[in-house]
């Protein structure tokens, strides 16, 4: 059984992410959404919220598991027994962290491989940082984020 991770902070989850999510789901047996929880970045949903919202986004994809981690996530791959790590790109800005971390992931487990997916072109202006800033400025987020935690997200991030 092939397990893979997509890994990321999601915060808040979008329609990027759960394409991404859904798309690895129909070329491997496993997917384990692996929702970073750093103590030292600022949030707008803390771990369990985000892993909440992902697992209702991802609800009909019965082969996606939902958890969060801290450490390395070269680590957290060999733990579940992870043969690689899946990762979306939306434009070359993103390639040049993300060959950096295939790298550095690669060198701390050997047996790791990372796979870039790209973007659908509808989805390559989405980012978690965008979804915030729109709410924040009373815009509309509605094609940015899944229907089914629209609500919740939006009334996290708007400012009153």
């Amino acid at each position: 059984m092939k397990t893979v991770i997509c890994s990321g902070s999601f915060d808040p989850v979008t329609v990027g992410h759960v394409d991404i999510i859904t798309r690895a789901s129909k070329m491997f047996d496993k997917i384990i959404v692996a929702v970073l929880n750093n103590m030292n970045k600022r949030v707008c949903f803390n771990a369990e919220e985000r892993v909440r919202l992902i697992e209702k986004a991802t609800a009909e994809l019965p082969n996606v598991e939902v958890t969060s981690f801290d450490g390395l996530l070269a680590d957290f791959a060999a733990q579940h027994n992870a043969t690689a790590i899946v990762r979306g790109l939306r434009a070359l800005s993103d390639f040049e962290y993300e060959f950096q971390m295939a790298l550095t992931n690669k060198k701390l487990n050997p047996e790791l491989e990372t796979i870039f997916l790209t973007t659908r072109l509808e989805y390559m202006f989405i980012s978690s940082s965008i979804v915030k800033q729109v709410a924040q400025l009373g815009g509309d987020i509605s094609s940015f984020v899944p229907e089914c935690v629209h609500d919740e997200i939006l009334n996290r991030l708007r400012k009153d």
